[in-house]
């Protein structure tokens, strides 16, 4: 990443340890929220120890375990949610019953704006490209930086994997593959990105050694 200033934070939230990101501007430590699925107590606690000053929260996509603490954290900071694509509105809208499969709290959540393909947003101080890539999810949406070589992709790619596609009715794996080939591998080898669960990886890597983006 060329921005000195540019900071990134992990908080694994849930018992899937979903990837929530806190991102921010070193000096002027504005900041925002990206995937924050639950356990809000400990991602408030990371928020004050940084003294951060989150002006947002961001969704990658309408599962529980990346939207279901977004309406508790809103409500407790004051700031507006945006995101997914309005294809994940029918996700959102059922959150709480997500969550009750497993047994986690989850709230119910209405984004203040949807993101929609060729926005840009402000994370941290830097502008990030916001590009539709459906197949897990309808409405599931990365964030991409050219200028920093990062992005966020929650759930779309991961280091040796992609996202599941076996959600019925709404799951689809070729248009997935699609999105990940249209979106994601035309970026630089050295790009790097963090994902919705696990460690992060670059586009590169993905590209020679994922068993999915073969052939």
């Amino acid at each position: 990443m060329t921005s000195t200033n540019f900071k990134v934070g992990i908080v694994p939230v849930t018992p899937f340890q979903q990837n929530c990101a806190l991102v921010w501007d070193e000096t002027t430590r504005q900041a925002a929220v990206i995937d924050p699925g639950g356990d809000v107590p400990l991602i408030r606690g990371q928020i004050e120890r940084l003294e951060l000053d989150v002006t947002g929260i961001f969704l990658t996509h309408g599962h529980f375990d990346h939207a279901g603490g977004a309406a508790e954290l809103a409500a407790a900071l004051g700031i507006p949610i945006q995101g997914p694509g309005i294809g994940d509105e029918f996700l959102l809208g059922d959150l709480e019953g997500q969550g009750r499969k497993f047994g986690i709290p989850a709230q119910n959540c209405v984004p203040d704006a949807w993101l929609s393909h060729g926005d840009e947003i402000t994370l941290g101080g830097e502008t990030f490209a916001v590009r539709h890539c459906p197949g897990h999810t309808p409405g599931h949406m990365v964030f991409l930086s050219r200028a920093l070589n990062f992005g966020i992709v929650g759930d779309v790619l991961f280091r040796g994997s992609v996202g599941r596609t076996d959600f019925p009715g709404y799951g689809d794996h070729e248009q997935l593959i699609a999105a990940i080939k249209r979106e994601l591998l035309v970026l630089p080898d050295d790009f790097s990105f963090i994902c919705g669960h696990g460690p992060g990886s670059t586009i590169g890597a993905e590209r020679r050694t994922n068993p999915f983006l073969q052939g």
